[in-house]
Formats: C-alpha cells, structure tokens, sequence
C-alpha cells in the first residue's frame, strides 16, 4: 500500500484529538481488493466474511449455559428474548462499520485519539481483561468438547486449545481469506449439527414460533426474567465491537463518500446475514433443550456436561449426544481464533505499539489457559461451569465502556461527517447502550452484593428479589 493510499485512510473524519500514524492490521489491511465496476453480487461476495468473523461471538460456549438453561426451565418462552438481543446486536455492529469505514480506525484507535492518556489506559485494562475472560469461556468449552468426545481431562484440554496460535498465525500470512474461510467452514459444521438435532427433537413448530412473540410474562415471572436478562447480558461481547471495527478495513475499497457509502451497505448487509445464523445456533440450543428437558422432567438442566449425557437417552439417537459435543468443540476453537485477533486489534489500537503477532497471541492465550488450569488443578473439573459464570460477570463489567464510545463517536458528525447517526438510529443506540448497561449493572449487584443488601435495594424499588 503506497504512502499516499495510506494517509488517506488513517486521517478521515474531523473532530479527532490525535492522528493515527498506523492502520489496523496492517499486515491485513486492505488485502482484499474490491472491484469497482463489478456486479452487486461480486462486490457483496467480496465483502463477505467479516461478518461471520464477528457472529462467531454471539454463539460462543459463554452463550450456551444461558441458553441451556432459558430453554429447560421455561420452553419456547424466551425464544423473544434471543431475538431481541440479536435486533440489538445487529445495529451495534452496524455502527462498528461505520466507525471502521468512515474515519479509517477501529474502535480501539477512536478511543485512543479521543480520550486522554489516562481514561485511555484505564479502557484497555478493562478491554484486556474482557478478553481474557472471554478467552477464558472459550478455552473451558473448547476443553470441555474435548473431554466430552475423546475423555481427554480438562487440564490436558485446555492445553491443547493453545495450538490455535499458530493456526492464526499460518492463516494470516496466507491471506485473511484463509481464516474467514475457516471460520465459516466451522460455523457450517455447527448449524449442520443443530439442524440434526432439531429433526431428533421433533418440537413443535407452532409452539416454537409462538416463542418469538415478546410477551408480558417474561418481565412479570422474576425467574424468567433473570435468565432473560442473563442471555440479553452476555449476549454482546465487547470484543466485537473492536474487531468489526478493524477487520472491515481488510478491504480495499474506493476512498470517496460513494464508495464508502457503498462498503458500509454491502458490509452491514455481510453482518446481518451472519448474524441471522448466529440468532438460528442460539436459538437451537434453546429449542433443543425444551425440547428435550422441559416436558421430561429435567427442567433443572444448566451445565452443558449434563445435558450432554441425557440428550441420546431422552430422544433416543445415539449420535444426539455426541453432534452436541462436536457443535460445542468447533464453537469454542472458532472463537478462540476471533478472540485471538481481537487482542492484537486492541492492544496496538490502544497503546499504538506491536510486536509480534505469534507473541501477542501466545501472551493472550496464556492470561485465559492459566487461571482455567489453576482452577481445574486445586479444585477440580466441578469448578469449571462457575468458571465460565465468572468469565460472563467480568464481561459484564467492560461492556458499557465498549458501547458508549461507539455510540458517542458514530454520532458525531466532526468526526463521521455525512455517516453520522441520523436521530433514529442515534435513539435506538442510546436506548440499546442504556438496557445492556442497566441489565449488566443488574447482574454485577446479583453477584455481588449480600443478599440482605439486595433485599433492601429490590424493596427500596418495589420490586421482588431475584430467585438463584
């Protein structure tokens, strides 16, 4: 890329307090070349991938304890709320484009040339230990996968999820595509699974579409309203927002309004397709686990091991069983690779300094495996489902600092120019910011807080404590 190409991509948008000497993924950017004068399909298709990238965050192994459960204790009940959290999804991601392609930064940049030094070190602490705990969850439901299909024990597991650095690194220097089209192709294995396990299910259809339709009960049974508020949590992954942001410049379109009009609509159409699938693995899990536990008595089923065991028996498939275990092995190794290219995208857009690729992803793959197999070595495997509830609360606690900024920047017009926010979209973002922000402000005061405390505060608003 020639020095004039590349100060064109780094200094658009007004507004800014620093300029960003370097672009993001450099070793990527702007690899895959886009042809101008080509039909609407051959630009959609080159534009597609990211998205899948991204979709991989909302299917990864944190999700399904949330989906688990939602789906054995209440049925179809909160297929709405699945639904919900994927609509909110699809517009912050939208955003992320926006960000990405009208100024030239991901979000990580935008934060470091907007904020002060100080405000900017303290985000990429949290955002670091976001990833960390996101990288944890992965790593335990890849083990776990692991454990499930081949009896390997989770502290051996857990080890052999590290080789996913060099099958990064590999795919990288090949060519982004190589990664994209790895990740779809174990997105491809995870609906295949799903779909197998929906036709061994056998629910029915019209309940199940019944599900999608928002009802009252949902906010008035506290119970159900707790697990509602645990999928819309972790729902989002603050990770994504950073790595949408910066993958989407792997293309290489016209620098003029007109073409980057023309990247954001074909891009935000990639991530709505892919996120479209994300909502059908989610929703599946949820399905399956009606399907399976609610009507048989098995409506306290919430760790994955557990429903693991009692699919083949309750449907009567052998293979039931184990295209579970498969679908949860490829989901955690497909989201330790995004994970893995989040944490470089972070820390040189934070702190505007790199080194190696392999040792950045080593270093971020060591923070997530050793404190899983220090848990799995002093208190055993029972530890690791609170491990991965744990990751989900520390994840909780950085999402608000990913979503405001995001909000705030592709609001502003100095700085976005003729692609910021009209009023709509500017209201449906704050509304977004402020439910995920108040349910994670939930959750965190759930865990927290003394029960005689939570008491107090629930009968302070009138309203009724959460049940555990």
């Amino acid at each position: 890329m020639n020095q004039s190409n590349q100060r064109t991509a780094i200094e658009l948008g007004r507004g800014w307090r620093r300029t960003t000497p370097r672009v993001s993924l450099a070793e990527v950017h702007w690899s895959v070349v886009v042809p101008v004068t080509a039909s609407f399909w051959r630009k959609l298709l080159a534009f597609s991938g990211p998205g899948f990238l991204v979709a991989v965050g909302y299917m990864d192994p944190g999700n399904w304890a949330t989906d688990l459960a939602g789906g054995a204790r209440f049925g179809y009940s909160l297929l709405a709320v699945i639904m919900i959290s994927n609509l909110m999804a699809i517009l912050l991601q939208h955003l992320c484009i926006k960000l990405g392609v009208a100024t030239g930064r991901d979000l990580a940049q935008a934060c470091r040339d907007h904020y002060s030094t100080l405000t900017v070190w303290s985000l990429w602490i949290l955002c670091e230990i976001a990833i960390a705990a996101c990288d944890l969850a992965e790593v335990i439901g890849s083990a776990i996968g692991l454990q499930l299909l081949f009896g390997i024990p989770l502290f051996w597991g857990c080890l052999i999820t590290a080789t996913d650095v060099l099958a990064v690194l590999y795919l990288q220097n090949k060519g982004f595509r190589y990664i994209e089209a790895l990740v779809i192709t174990l997105i491809a294995i995870i609906g295949g699974c799903f779909t197998a396990e929906l036709i061994f299910s056998k629910p029915e259809l019209t309940k199940v579409l019944s599900g999608f339709v928002p009802r009252g009960q949902i906010v008035t049974n506290q119970g159900m309203l707790y697990v509602a508020m645990g999928i819309l949590g972790a729902t989002v992954m603050p990770h994504n927002l950073y790595l949408h942001s910066s993958i989407v410049q792997t293309r290489k379109f016209e620098q003029t309004p007109a073409g980057r009009g023309e990247a954001i609509k074909f891009a935000t159409i990639d991530s709505t397709f892919a996120l479209m699938f994300a909502l059908f693995i989610n929703a599946a899990i949820l399905i399956l686990s009606a399907a399976a536990f609610h009507w048989s008595g098995h409506q306290d089923v919430a760790e994955i091991q557990e429903a693991y065991q009692l699919l083949s028996p309750l449907l009567g498939v052998g293979v039931a069983s184990i295209f579970f275990a498969v679908a949860l092995l490829a989901s955690g190794q497909n989201s330790t690779l995004t994970g893995t290219l989040a944490g470089q995208i972070v820390m040189e857009g934070f702190l505007n300094i790199r080194i190696t690729p392999w040792l950045r992803r080593l270093i971020t793959r060591l923070i997530a495996i050793v404190p899983a197999l220090l848990v799995i070595g002093f208190f055993g495997e029972s530890k690791t489902t609170e491990l991965l509830v744990a990751s989900q609360v520390v994840l909780s606690m950085q999402l608000g600092f990913a979503v405001w900024p995001l909000i705030r920047f592709t609001s502003e017009k100095a700085k976005m120019g003729e692609f910021a926010n009209g009023l709509w979209i500017k209201i449906l973002g704050w509304a977004v910011a402020g439910i995920i922000i108040v349910l994670n402000v939930k959750l965190l005061l759930d865990t927290f807080l003394p029960d005689a405390m939570l008491k107090a505060l629930y009968g302070f608003l009138h309203i009724a404590p959460p049940t555990h």
